[in-house]
């Protein structure tokens, strides 16, 4: 499912790519979305993608908002002392 998503999301970036749309959010919605099923699997992407779409409206203002760790990520993570 996950493959399925990711290719419905390129395929959305291919046709919005000439708009003058800009996203409130940095990674932009879709490239987060594109992360999000990468990292994650379906339904923690997808319930994480809904969400950050919900936030991404005219009353919110943005900003850097990156896609969360992943527990491989938190177990490994590299600024332990050395």
């Amino acid at each position: 499912m996950n493959r399925l998503a990711i290719y419905l999301i390129k395929q959305y970036q291919r046709l919005t790519k000439d708009s003058n749309k800009r996203c409130r959010f940095f990674p932009s919605c879709s490239n987060y979305a594109l992360e999000c099923y990468r990292k994650f699997g379906f339904l923690k992407a997808s319930l994480l993608t809904a969400w950050r779409i919900l936030r991404c409206n005219p009353l919110s203002k943005g900003g850097y908002d990156p896609v969360p760790k992943s527990m491989i990520e938190k177990l490994f993570r590299e600024d332990y002392p050395n």
